[in-house]
């Protein structure tokens, strides 16, 4: 049965799956909220700093601990330049999102240790929007006091504080990724047409830009929203949601689809790195890791026989010749592929850090103590929550997803990383109830 919300509520204490509403809050409980969540937004701002000046302090001489890290500050130097958007010769190397987000304190503070510093600090914000945008999400599933505990444990969890301090493209991507999940609850429970289509397709937005700065995330919507069809209820509100958040992605994904055929004379969805990808993650000598030291054997390869037509693009040719490489073998080699899925799985979820430069002990025991505990709560949240609708079920879909694509693509503990938000929420509101029946059962004791 669908309840409706009496008019002139507060939608925060409306409770859609039980009809009911929560006690009305004075201004001064407000006011004690709204204080410790600032108090709790200022902590994540400050553990993330203080991390991110741990990491580069641990770098040294280095400017990067990431190759990754390094074509993005490249290709963030060209866009605070105005030059041509290429890394090299390559025109469709990366999606641009994450490059433009950097071209800010290039411009501001140059290309040297201040930039990357400034750069850290935007990072760090980034990541203060994520933990803001946890609280959104709770709050909108639970109420204010899993909202609250949904926040601090995003402020504190080492996971997150992680992608808002290297530079690398989950520091914009994740606070995208959660504001698009928080307006896909929101348009799920729009009580009219217009309400409806207005924030499923500003999910859509926010999926198109999460997208550009990880490509990984375009057949997200594509796939949950194929998975919603199946729920029960009307199909003319699913269907308009999927059609008001397909025309936000397209929206936004279009002018980089459009520049691409000019710039290659093909439709690139996102980049044409899709085939070294999908070959570091499935060829001979694969192991779940990432390791790219076979781009430039190939590349000889094709410069001394190209694949097809000498006029089609160089990188085009080469992304092709690595994606038809690794599906040749994948199925001649299925067992190994079977074998492989399972070793990436583990090396996703695994409890402390799989990288012997990150597998100190006090940080593999800080890594142990903050990820089981919230995997476990999480779990155990699935279980309770996921039956009161599909608005639950968007906290665990970012994890199916990426599990199922990085066990084809490489495999590592970052590419968990965004999907804990959602079980963060579900964790939070396991830890809140159980906190509150603790005291209602103190206050019967007494």
């Amino acid at each position: 049965m669908r309840h409706t919300m009496p008019p002139g509520r507060n939608e925060a204490a409306w409770r859609p799956e039980t009809g009911t509403l929560l006690p009305a809050d004075s201004i001064a409980d407000r006011r004690r909220r709204m204080w410790a969540l600032a108090a709790i937004l200022l902590l994540a701002f400050v553990v993330r700093l203080a991390a991110a000046g741990w990491w580069q302090h641990r770098l040294g001489e280095r400017l990067f601990g990431f190759a990754d890290s390094e074509s993005y500050w490249a290709l963030g130097q060209r866009v605070a330049e105005g030059e041509p958007y290429a890394f090299g010769d390559d025109k469709v190397f990366r999606t641009p999102g994450y490059p433009v987000v950097l071209s800010a304190p290039i411009r501001m503070f140059g290309a040297g240790p201040e930039g990357i510093w400034a750069a850290r600090v935007e990072a760090a914000w980034l990541g203060l929007l994520a933990v803001g945008g946890v609280w959104c999400w709770a709050r909108m599933l639970f109420d204010d006091r899993t909202a609250m505990m949904a926040a601090g444990l995003a402020a504190i969890y080492p996971g997150a504080i992680s992608t808002s301090t290297f530079i690398l493209s989950e520091a914009p991507f994740c606070p995208l990724m959660v504001a698009n999940l928080v307006l896909w609850t929101r348009a799920e429970r729009a009580g009219t047409t217009g309400g409806r289509w207005g924030a499923a397709c500003a999910a859509g937005v926010l999926a198109g830009l999460a997208t550009l700065m990880r490509p990984s995330w375009l057949l997200y919507a594509p796939f949950a929203l194929a998975l919603g069809m199946f729920r029960g209820g009307p199909w003319r509100p699913r269907l308009e949601l999927a059609a008001a958040m397909l025309l936000g992605v397209v929206l936004v994904m279009s002018p980089w689809w459009v520049r691409n055929r000019q710039a290659v004379g093909r439709f690139v969805p996102t980049s044409l790195q899709v085939g070294a990808s999908l070959y570091d993650g499935l060829n001979p000598k694969a192991t779940g890791a990432s390791e790219m030291s076979f781009v430039p054997e190939f590349a000889a390869a094709e410069r001394a026989q190209p694949s097809g037509d000498a006029n089609i693009p160089f990188e085009v040719r080469l992304d092709r010749r690595l994606r038809d490489a690794s599906i040749a073998w994948a199925k001649e080699h299925p067992g190994d592929v079977i074998r492989l899925m399972g070793v990436k799985f583990l090396r996703m979820w695994n409890v402390w850090p799989n990288e012997p430069a990150f597998s100190s002990w006090p940080l593999r025991v800080a890594i142990l103590l903050s990820y089981g505990p919230i995997l476990a709560l999480a779990i155990f949240g699935a279980i309770r929550y996921l039956p009161r609708g599909w608005p639950y079920i968007l906290c665990v879909l970012p994890a199916v997803y990426f599990t199922l694509l990085h066990t084809i693509f490489v495999s590592s503990l970052r590419y968990r990383e965004p999907a804990m938000f959602g079980l963060i929420v579900l964790a939070a509101a396991v830890l809140s109830e159980v906190s509150q029946r603790g005291t209602r059962n103190s206050e019967l004791g007494t």
